[in-house]
């Protein structure tokens, strides 16, 4: 359908042999996602590197045959994913709402912090992207809710997915926009009167963030790192009269705490290390005590930022500034992890790490976005800036 419409999506096929399978990945390189049939929020998913990945995962995925088809994408990386939420009568779209994820695709979207209204994305994407839902809208002959999930890059708009359903972000920009989109999805379905919204229901002069809540501490072993899978096992939606203020309400909400004295980051490959730098700088400028692992460590002191290098779980267990004992002592308000590729002891260090975070009850972060935005939401306002006001009071 999309191909008839002329509407983009990232290449994907169903196959059914690896043969058919490298032809495909020869074609549009790596990295891919790798789905098997028929699984739910995105379970049994994975994103796949190498070729070596890829047959690791296809082994562990039922045998690649006729019977069980394994559906491969192309997977875009830095790129954003934006969501559109909508009711339609008859195939014409009624109200609509076009939300961002701070993190990059790639994190299932019921893990993925959300901000509504859209703040970071072009306007001329904000436009595509209305023009692409009311096409499909029209083409499904839609009478009730749908929500669609969409890529962006440098205003290129791809279609990811578009459900005939209310989705996870139904209630949340309804709260948001004080429309109660069900109410008019039920009437439409109902065939019942309901209210159109005028233009300025739209303009809105605060910001709502929906943060997940996570329960790895109650998990024993699991690794508490995100990816196309879903982790959460709730939400927190809370609003703010400015971006930084409604995502230190959401975080706080879902259980992190502000750090007082100390972060410690240990992130990966050089572009995460890159995008922390900014953030880094930010808590320097505020006096906090920063220690990092060795190449992190070494790359903030390159650029001005004053670090304490600290050892890797498998590095002088018993020294003072052994990163595991150093969390055992709660040295750390905020451990920022970053994983960095699949080596045996980067997933191993990387896991000991975030393990020792979840068991010792510090805060924890596992992507250089959302760490990145939630440092410079607490160094450019404090706790006690944070307004007590009712959902009523936004108006």
């Amino acid at each position: 359908m999309l191909d008839q419409l002329g509407i983009d999506q990232p290449a994907w096929k169903e196959l059914t042999s690896l043969e058919d399978m490298e032809e495909f990945v020869n074609k549009v390189g790596y990295p891919v996602l790798v789905r098997p049939s028929y699984v739910l929020s995105g379970a049994a998913m994975n994103v796949c590197y190498n070729e070596e990945e890829l047959k690791e995962f296809l082994q562990m995925a039922k045998e690649v045959s006729k019977e069980y088809p394994v559906v491969v994408s192309q997977f875009m990386q830095d790129t954003k994913e934006i969501e559109f939420d909508a009711v339609a009568q008859n195939g014409e779209v009624v109200e609509y709402a076009i939300s961002e994820h701070i993190e990059y695709a790639g994190v299932h979207s019921g893990d993925a912090t959300l901000v509504f209204p859209a703040q970071k994305i072009y306007f001329e994407t904000a436009r595509r992207i209305k023009k692409i839902g009311r096409r499909i809208a029209k083409e499904l002959n839609i009478s009730g809710p749908f929500n669609m999930q969409f890529l962006a890059k440098n205003n290129e708009v791809k279609v990811i997915e578009c459900n005939l359903r209310a989705s996870r972000s139904f209630p949340f920009v309804s709260k948001v926009l004080k429309r109660n989109f069900i109410e008019t999805a039920t009437r439409i379905m109902l065939g019942a009167p309901y209210s159109q919204p005028d233009k300025s229901a739209f303009d809105i002069d605060w910001i709502g963030v929906k943060a997940s809540q996570f329960s790895f501490s109650r998990l024993h072993k699991a690794d508490p790192v995100l990816g196309v899978d879903m982790s959460s096992t709730g939400e927190v939606g809370c609003i703010g009269d400015d971006f930084h203020e409604a995502l230190l309400n959401s975080m706080i909400a879902v259980g992190f705490k502000i750090p007082t004295k100390s972060v410690m980051f240990s992130s990966g490959a050089t572009k995460s290390k890159v995008d922390l730098l900014e953030a880094s700088r930010m808590l320097s400028e505020k006096g906090y005590e920063i220690y990092a692992t060795a190449g992190t460590a070494t790359f903030l002191n390159a650029h001005g930022v004053n670090t304490t290098p600290v050892y890797w779980p498998d590095e002088k267990p018993d020294a003072e500034n052994n990163v595991m004992k150093m969390i055992a002592e709660h040295k750390f308000d905020l451990i920022v992890n970053i994983p960095k590729n699949h080596t045996k002891r980067e997933l191993t260090n990387g896991y000991k790490i975030r393990r020792g975070a979840i068991d010792h009850n510090i805060p924890l972060i596992t992507n250089a976005r959302l760490a990145s935005a939630f440092i410079e939401a607490f160094c450019e306002m404090s706790e006690k800036d944070i307004q007590i006001k009712s959902w009523q009071d936004y108006k």
